[in-house]
């Protein structure tokens, strides 16, 4: 047999997280793009549902992929990767938020007055549809995003981590730093507040919100992985 016998390409997508962290923290870079296209379209959201803007949520998602990958060593596995990805997003967002100076005083929302107005459940997936229904969800999907935008950020970040992104209570609350029933609350209001602003039918389309695959995904991954190749080289040449 050949002394330069063909090596197997890795199969990253067989390989679940733990066995990426170690990859990359053996070198592997290539991993850590794969670890990005696994937690893109939740960090995407969260990132987004906190700042309410698109551009900016993508380069908080660049910057915390950056951090993430120099701290990496750092993940222990206590959370999973997802949770513990999470969390770098929501403090990066958050300090772009106190950069605009426009924080919410999350005491007062929780102290707004309340109502027994009847909510809706969004589901976050939906089953087999009607054609002129499936044919339709785009343009609702963008009403519904509207919706959720015009929602006070705190209750919009909670909105998009329970129904959207369906986080539990508890990982929610620990992420956010506020108490389960806090969550329940800012939801319920949520719930409400989009049940004021949109038709029942709406609920069929929340899985598909702020979709983040195809280039939108290959954007922020190819960028990380670029500014990585760059700090490299630059290792090298030191």
């Amino acid at each position: 047999m050949s002394a330069h016998a063909h090596v197997a390409p890795v199969d990253y997508a067989a390989l679940d997280d733990h066995a990426l962290v170690a990859l990359v923290r053996a070198g592997h870079r290539e991993a850590f793009r794969h670890i990005m296209q696994r937690c893109n379209q939740r960090l995407f959201r969260v990132a987004r549902a906190v700042l309410g803007e698109d551009s900016e949520a993508e380069d908080v998602l660049q910057e915390s992929y950056m951090r993430a990958y120099h701290k990496l060593d750092s993940f222990r596995g206590d959370s999973t990767l997802l949770t513990w990805l999470t969390s770098i997003v929501l403090n990066e967002a958050r300090g772009r938020l106190r950069k605009r100076h426009t924080m919410v005083g999350l005491e007062q929302v929780d102290a707004a007055p309340d109502d027994s107005h009847q909510i809706i459940q969004f589901p976050s997936k939906f089953g087999s549809e009607d054609p002129a229904v499936s044919a339709a969800r785009l343009q609702i999907r963008r009403l519904l995003e509207h919706a959720i935008d015009a929602l006070p950020p705190a209750f919009r970040t909670v909105y998009m981590m329970r129904d959207v992104e369906e986080c539990s209570v508890e990982e929610t609350a620990t992420l956010l730093a506020i108490k389960p029933e806090t969550v329940k609350t800012r939801l319920h209001r949520a719930r409400r507040l989009l049940r004021a602003a949109l038709h029942d039918q709406l609920a069929t389309t929340m899985g598909e919100a702020f979709p983040f695959m195809g280039q939108r995904c290959a954007r922020v991954t190819d960028a990380v992985m670029a500014r990585l190749d760059t700090e490299s080289t630059s290792t090298t040449l030191v």
